[in-house]
């Protein structure tokens, strides 16, 4: 159910955009979308695995070791939403301050708090009251006090100029119907040296629009996936320095020639767009 839902969210965001339609729409459809799975994981038991983007076992396999997961409530891990494992993939340090934009369940800002100890800072932003409950249920049961949950959207994030040390998300990003203005916003609020390290789905070549279409399938957040040169490109253009996207899972159609099959979709017909989407970590600094 939760998958379905995931799968219906981003492909309405994605017609949203192609026709640009007003950006409270897209909002207003992602923050329902997103608050009914919280309700879910509030008032039911965690689920074994992540959805990931909703669509299952070649985007959310082993995003996190057993030792990440087992310091934290089973809900935090049942709920990450992500495609990938930002605080593994970034050098924390005591005393940091990190920002994840679109923190959902809570799951990489609670991983990112006992990381930069006691004297660092944990903020976690998003704009679903569900998620931020859920979030902050999480936080409570994992004991942690180095942590607070914003409300808000990550075109406008409500810190000040130069307050954080890193800014992560883990797929989140894709979702934005302006990622320029989310990368501006992410560059005003990192101090001097600050550091940019998400998990996001990106396109590398071109991918015809009617494949692209059918392969959200199974990848839901290819919908909302920019090409990596415009990733670079939008960075750059909000100020950002020594920019890197490395892949960390490359998508091919036959993880999923089973789930597409159940749709009666001919893994064949789409053979173009095999390996041109990924999982990737974009990095890039202040």
């Amino acid at each position: 159910m939760i998958i379905n839902m995931m799968e219906t969210t981003i492909q309405e965001a994605h017609m949203t955009n192609s026709t640009d339609t007003d950006q409270s729409r897209l909002l207003e459809q992602v923050r329902d979308r997103y608050g009914e799975m919280a309700r879910q994981f509030l008032t039911d038991p965690p689920l074994p695995t992540s959805c990931g983007c909703g669509i299952g076992d070649p985007i959310t396999r082993d995003l996190y070791t057993s030792d990440e997961t087992a310091a934290l409530p089973p809900a935090a891990g049942a709920a990450s939403l992500g495609c990938g494992n930002p605080t593994a993939l970034i050098d924390l340090h005591e005393g940091d301050v990190v920002l994840d934009l679109g923190s959902g369940g809570g799951i990489d800002v609670l991983l990112s708090a006992r990381r930069v100890g006691p004297t660092g800072y944990a903020y976690g932003l998003d704009m679903t009251d569900e998620m931020l409950q859920l979030a902050r249920r999480n936080q409570a049961e994992a004991g942690l006090e180095n942590v607070e949950f914003l409300k808000g959207q990550i075109e406008n994030i409500p810190l000040p100029d130069d307050s954080v040390d890193v800014v992560i998300s883990n797929c989140v990003i894709n979702l934005s119907g302006d990622k320029g203005q989310v990368l501006r916003e992410a560059f005003r609020v990192l101090r001097p040296g600050g550091r940019f390290a998400v998990s996001d789905v990106v396109a590398r070549g071109e991918i015809d629009p009617s494949i692209r279409s059918s392969v959200e399938a199974w990848i839901g957040c290819v919908a909302g996936a920019l090409d990596e040169d415009e990733y670079r490109s939008l960075l750059a253009q909000a100020g950002f320095t020594d920019i890197e996207v490395v892949p960390t899972r490359v998508y091919h159609l036959a993880d999923a020639k089973d789930l597409l099959a159940a749709q009666g979709i001919d893994i064949d017909e789409f053979a173009d767009a095999d390996g041109k989407l990924m999982s990737a970590f974009v990095r890039a600094t202040k």
